[in-house]
């Protein structure tokens, strides 16, 4: 099982490792929504269509820029525990560099015992933000390369 830990991104590793420390849901959750009250203020300018996260039940958005090659998400979400989702996303992948970002697989989810927790909407939803996050990380590359 560590095997997969020791692949992740230090900030990821750390992240699956708090959750694999909670053992029970309720933990977890609690942690998730934790998670989601550290994101920064999401300015409502950036809630446009092109920064929505498709195939989520709740409203999720994210954006994604690039600073010294690295690059620094910024996200929200109308429900608390997406909001955490989006929150524990953007603390794992921030500060990564795109190529970083898409080669990651959403196996780490599994890792965390969310998977277990999250009805199979939520974790649906989760596999669309990280997709997302994924892509915008590939524009950011894309266009520094420009």
């Amino acid at each position: 099982m560590s095997s997969t830990i020791d692949s992740l991104p230090p900030n990821l590793a750390k992240i699956v490792q708090r959750f694999q420390r909670a053992s029970e849901p309720k933990r977890r959750y609690e942690q998730l929504i934790w998670y989601g009250q550290r994101l920064k203020e999401f300015p409502e300018a950036d809630k446009v269509p092109e920064n929505k996260v498709s195939g989520c039940v709740s409203q999720v958005h994210v954006t994604a820029t690039l600073e010294d090659g690295k690059v620094i998400f910024q996200g929200d979400s109308d429900s608390q525990l997406t909001k955490g989702l989006v929150g524990l996303l953007v603390e794992g992948l921030n500060g990564l560099t795109p190529s970083e970002i898409v080669q990651l697989t959403p196996d780490f989810i599994q890792e965390t015992g969310l998977n277990v927790s999250l009805t199979p909407s939520r974790a649906n939803g989760f596999y669309n933000i990280f997709k997302t996050m994924q892509k915008k990380a590939l524009e950011c590359q894309l266009i520094a390369n420009g």
